[in-house]
């Protein structure tokens, strides 16, 4: 093959995102995916304004606009009564404050848009490349897929939360948190009700003993997302099989009506275990850098993990624009590891606040009810960076 300068290792959203901001920057890219085709299983997205600000400042989120939903609010309810807890008003002061939208998308339609930007940038999108090896060479690494050697200056690690690169770092293994997602996503036309102009308009988070439920519309409201989380009991007890939809309907069997009507919008054939991983200080290996879940899985509970692989690929084609590559890596490790270190251990906690019972959910709500709407604290440390 003939040389580049950077191979991205995975073509999900954290590799693509990386790929074009680097060929943005006058870098020749190939990209090697080990599926047949680049494509995204899953459901909805959401992408804050500390990620779609990139996406601004990329020439792109005209385009996520037009796949997507700009909501109004982000509504938080508790489960098992349907109460309102609090909310955040995603209107034009919070896009005047963080410069960008809240927007909800499909993963396939943000992996599509990333895909077609890559191809228009001159990013070489190899599908059926499963990486072998990567050799780290004077100035540079060769990668090697099966009888392939992809010679370049630098190889990103985007492959995932699996990660086989990542084991050059860290002999870490996966977390997993005992909690399973179900999720679907339909025509409005076929749920089987109507929906009201708020529901198309806004994400919404019921939160209940060991479970939560989350909707919104998707392509400008021609799709309903839903995504239900729960705490396994078969896994808490050590089983070997845990998460099924027995267990789905068991553990939401006392939440509200409008929380059980939305597990008919889920698919039962398939389900997410959740897992993450701990936070670790070092993202190089020579001239082998991890990015996006390879660098920072983190659990679903401030939708950050997408964002957070944007951030990573703004982050170092900056550094990589301005200094030379080795000094551009050790600048992005220093600026990257603590801020996602922050945001993988806030994830977990604030799952840990979403699944309460009992009295502590009596004092979640109550903190809930008295925030101050207008304050920004607990969302300006993520969003306005």
């Amino acid at each position: 093959m003939t040389d580049v300068d950077v191979v991205v290792v995975g073509g999900g959203i954290g590799g693509l995102a990386s790929a074009y901001a680097l060929a943005k920057s006058g870098r020749r890219v190939r990209v090697l995916e080990r599926a047949e085709e680049f494509a995204e299983v899953g459901a909805g997205l959401q992408m804050a304004p500390n990620a779609t600000r990139v996406l601004k400042e990329w020439g792109l989120l005209d385009e996520v606009l037009n796949k997507g939903v700009a909501p109004r609010r982000l509504l938080f309810k508790d489960a098992v009564d349907g109460s309102v807890l609090t909310r955040l008003d995603l209107d034009d002061a919070f896009v005047a404050r963080y410069g960008a939208p809240y927007v909800v998308i499909h993963r396939s339609d943000l992996l599509d848009i990333l895909a077609d930007a890559c191809r228009a940038a001159g990013v070489e999108l190899l599908s059926g490349s499963k990486v072998d090896d990567v050799e780290n060479i004077p100035d540079g690494v060769v990668v090697r897929t099966g009888s392939t050697e992809h010679s370049a200056g630098l190889a990103i690690a985007a492959d995932g939360l699996h990660s086989t690169l990542r084991a050059r770092l860290s002999d870490d293994e996966p977390v997993c948190s005992g909690y399973v997602a179900y999720r679907g996503a339909f025509p409005t036309s076929e749920l089987g009700r109507e929906l009201d102009a708020d529901a198309l308009n806004e994400v919404v988070v019921y939160l209940g003993p060991g479970c939560h439920l989350v909707q919104y519309a998707l392509r400008g409201g021609e799709m309903f997302n839903t995504v239900a989380v729960f705490e396994s009991p078969a896994w808490k007890r050590g089983e070997a099989e845990w998460g099924g939809p027995d267990e789905l309907d068991a553990v939401f069997d006392g939440m509200c009506e409008e929380v059980r009507t939305g597990l008919r919008s889920l698919w039962r054939v398939r389900r997410w275990p959740m897992y993450d991983r701990l936070p670790i200080p070092t993202w190089i290996d020579g001239r082998v850098v991890l990015t996006g879940d390879a660098a920072h899985p983190m659990l679903q509970y401030l939708a950050q993990g997408a964002c957070q692989a944007v951030e990573d690929a703004y982050s170092l084609a900056g550094h990589l624009a301005k200094q030379d590559t080795d000094e551009a890596l050790l600048a992005y490790q220093a600026e990257r590891t603590a801020r996602t270190a922050r945001v993988q251990t806030t994830a977990r906690l604030w799952g840990d606040i979403w699944h309460v019972d009992g009295v502590a959910r009596v004092l979640r709500n109550e903190l809930f009810l008295k925030r101050d709407l207008d304050d920004p604290v607990y969302v300006d440390w993520l969003y306005k960076v």
